[in-house]
């Protein structure tokens, strides 16, 4: 597949390019998506089958005060590749998030339930899936849920455990759920999709839902880590942007990939 991926110094763009290959590699700082120009240029240029845009703002509290950047990257980025690859024949797939959901449900989330973002950083990143998929029939959308890797060292288990080895106290919210989601699994299964060419909305993530404050645990123990949790309320962790409670998706579109803890195994197994 020739492929081209964007923003692939990420976390879940590094997984994309170790499946795509190096060939594939288009960085943050080779290409802004807000230049609408440079997007058509670059993919003229380049001819991709398929372009995967792993670019975004993903700064979910600074995103409250920083609004115009956060829509720029995360709404208008997504529609210049989209219109862009609808010129030159490329399939487009964009990831998206949870956060388009207000997690007011009892039941995890899927493809077909309407979105009602809390936060501007959801806000955008629902525009962003609009803009994406108003420009033709070539595009997939594929939401996800609290991703963790090891590229940036970023990642919420890795700031857990360096916490933990720092001796901090840890003290991490039981009152949200997410689905884990392992970027190995979810880059592997993006390229599956895309080969598929599958079109439209679908939901990426790993099988079953968790609590932070367990998410934590099963990362501490997987790294062999000897930690304690305190489980605390959101309300005890007060953030400028507004989270969705169950944060949980589902798919009647795809499988679920592997269950969470065996991702984070590995994970910990396998840096």
């Amino acid at each position: 597949m020739k492929a081209l991926v964007l923003g692939a110094n990420g976390q879940l763009g590094t997984e994309l390019v170790r499946v795509l290959g190096e060939d594939s590699a288009i960085p943050h700082s080779a290409l802004s998506v807000t230049d609408e120009a440079a997007v058509d240029s670059l993919i003229s240029a380049r001819k991709p089958e398929v372009v995967f845009n792993c670019a975004a703002y993903n700064a979910v509290d600074r995103a409250e005060s920083e609004k115009d950047v956060a829509f720029a990257i995360n709404a208008d980025g997504p529609g210049h590749i989209a219109t862009a690859c609808h010129r030159y024949g490329a399939w487009f797939v964009h990831f998206s998030t949870n956060f388009v959901f207000d997690g007011s449900g009892a039941e995890p989330y899927v493809e077909t339930d309407p979105p009602a973002p809390l936060s501007v950083y959801g806000s955008s990143k629902l525009a962003g899936e609009q803009n994406a998929l108003r420009a033709g029939t070539h595009v997939l959308v594929v939401r996800t849920a609290a991703v963790f890797g090891r590229t940036t060292g970023r990642s919420f288990p890795e700031r857990i455990i360096e916490r933990a080895r720092a001796g901090e106290k840890l003290r991490v919210v039981s009152d949200q759920t997410v689905n884990p989601t392992y970027a190995r699994d979810l880059a592997e299964a993006a390229v599956d999709l895309a080969k598929q060419r599958f079109a439209g909305v679908v939901h990426g993530i790993a099988d079953g839902c968790a609590r932070w404050d367990d998410f934590a645990r099963v990362a501490l123990a997987a790294s062999g880590v000897h930690a304690g949790v305190d489980s605390i309320t959101s309300s005890e962790f007060p953030t400028p942007a507004r989270r969705p409670v169950n944060g949980c998706l589902a798919s009647i579109r795809y499988h679920h990939l592997r269950h969470w803890k065996d991702a984070v195994r590995d994970w910990a197994k396998y840096p």
